[in-house]
């Protein structure tokens, strides 16, 4: 029968998405298959395929020996956590898994399928980069994914899983995305790869050091996440998507747990061991992170880069929040060049997708230093003052100790725009710290003393500016901060904020877009 012989066509055809010395030469580079990758990413059984038979149409330079179904790309979509998803996995074992007029094609419709369903999009990345035979054709199927890429941002959730080469014009399909994670040892990331460096500069250098997991998430900040392996790296790419919507017109899930309420104990005393009685000795302050959200909930983004500065999820009696926190335990907790950009684009993925923000603050400023300055730290703090400002979901601002200068600015004022400042009894905020208040108000004073007497004159300036500033409750009676707690309430009180400020609202300004300072 002619159905007979058409299912038979139809398994031959589906034998050759799936051939078993391409799954081998795979394994044999210690790397995972497009569908292995797929399968662990996604709920079992939910996978659903698009455009399997897809081929290139060219056939050029020897590519009609090299033409496979499919075109080195497996798009389709499924579930995670009974929740939608669309993806795309290239697949380096068909030819190199470089990207084509089709290949193109295929990620750029997954891309539209997301942004009109509202559902977010995973890209595996594992390419040889664009294919040569196909000329700038591979070069506009680019522009046509990297276009989609941009429509749909802040639309959708977008997340990039590089599992090997994704070099040139590829990396910047990563880039565009809102979250990158990397596996070490078999992925990395450059616009010119080693070869092209040593003719030009003469230097040499591998891959991984010029682009490896560790130096695109520890020193260039390209990537979010490093992980040991790819199956460590899928599962945290399914807990991330935990914290997130499906859309910029849905809110986070929550995740109520209803004993945990009825046990909870709404005094916490544990945070008033992590703060140290001396004033500039430091801590860690994840150790306050934890005592504060619930418990195990921190998932924190970028944790190996610009580590003065914490970001990442957490939740809040099951409320999904954005978490920005200054590090005592790294240099002070300063703010400099790296951890602005750290903060910017974090707060705008937040706001983008409805997720509350809280900054938990103990910073003494922005870092000096001419290699800052020069480095351009006034157009990458500004950055943080734009984000803040033009945020419109809830923000609170908790002050533990020191908030001074451009970073109270930033991370504190109410008149930047943040709903709730509640501050620690320890906190202290000024235009600058103390020693440097006294060097500037008293200067001709202290010129004129030499020695002991000099110091003795700055130590009592010193004290007296302590009592008049550096304390919230000055800032409290002008209205500049709206609470001043005891720190083992702090959850409570967080939490009671949070819940008021839910159904907040804000005008937009009638404007095309604001011009961020870049």
């Amino acid at each position: 029968m002619a159905f007979e012989k058409e299912l038979q066509k139809f398994k031959e055809k589906n034998k050759e998405l799936r051939k078993a010395e391409l799954v081998e030469k795979q394994h044999q580079k210690g790397k995972l298959t497009a569908r292995e990758r797929i399968d662990l990413l996604l709920d079992p059984g939910t996978f659903v395929e698009i455009d399997p038979f897809v081929e290139t149409r060219f056939s050029h330079l020897g590519l009609e020996k090299k033409k496979a179904p499919g075109d080195g790309v497996i798009t389709g979509f499924g579930k995670i956590f009974g929740r939608k998803v669309y993806l795309f996995s290239q697949d380096f074992s068909q030819i190199g898994g470089t990207v084509g007029e089709m290949h193109g094609k295929k990620i750029a419709k997954v891309y539209k399928l997301a942004r009109k369903t509202g559902c977010p999009i995973i890209g595996i990345y594992d390419s040889g980069g664009a294919r040569i035979q196909e000329g700038i054709s591979a070069l506009d199927a680019y522009g046509e994914i990297f276009r989609e890429e941009i429509l749909a941002s802040g639309i959708i959730p977008q997340i990039s899983v590089v599992v090997g080469p994704c070099a040139g014009g590829a990396s910047y399909g990563p880039a565009l995305s809102d979250f990158v994670f990397m596996v070490e040892g078999i992925a990395f990331m450059f616009i010119t790869g080693p070869e092209v460096i040593n003719k030009v500069t003469g230097e040499e250098i591998s891959f991984e050091e010029l682009g490896g997991a560790s130096v695109q998430t520890q020193k260039s900040g390209c990537a979010h996440f490093s992980f040991q392996d790819e199956a460590e790296c899928f599962f945290s790419v399914r807990k991330l998507l935990g914290y997130l919507p499906q859309n910029n017109l849905e809110n986070p899930p929550t995740q109520k747990g209803f004993l945990s309420q009825i046990f909870e104990t709404k005094e916490n005393y544990r945070l008033l061991e992590i703060l140290p009685q001396e004033e500039k000795k430091s801590y860690d302050i994840k150790e306050v992170i934890s005592e504060i959200f619930d418990e195990d909930s921190f998932f924190e983004i970028q944790p190996d880069f610009a580590q003065n500065l914490v970001v990442g999820f957490a939740r809040l009696r099951g409320y999904v929040i954005g978490v920005v926190a200054t590090q005592p335990k790294i240099l002070a907790g300063v703010l400099d060049i790296d951890s602005s950009d750290k903060i910017s684009r974090f707060v705008r993925f937040c706001d983008c997708f409805n997720i509350p923000l809280i900054t938990i603050v103990d910073t003494p400023g922005y870092l000096p230093g001419k290699e800052q300055e020069w480095g351009g730290i006034i157009r990458h703090g500004a950055k943080v003052l734009y984000v803040f400002s033009e945020a419109t979901v809830p923000k609170i601002s908790l002050v533990l100790r020191k908030a001074f200068g451009g970073a109270y600015i930033a991370l504190v004022s109410k008149k930047l725009g943040f709903d709730f400042v509640i501050c620690w009894p320890t906190a202290q905020m000024a235009v600058m710290g103390p020693e440097q208040m006294v060097r500037i108000i008293y200067k001709k004073e202290l010129e004129k003393l030499e020695g002991k007497e000099r110091e003795k004159m700055e130590k009592e300036k010193i004290s007296q500016l302590k009592e008049i500033f550096l304390n919230p409750y000055q800032p409290a009676k002008l209205g500049q901060v709206d609470m001043v707690i005891h720190p083992k309430d702090t959850r409570e009180v967080l939490i009671q904020c949070l819940e008021t400020l839910l159904n907040k609202r804000e005008p937009k300004v009638p404007r095309k877009h604001g011009n961020i300072p870049l």
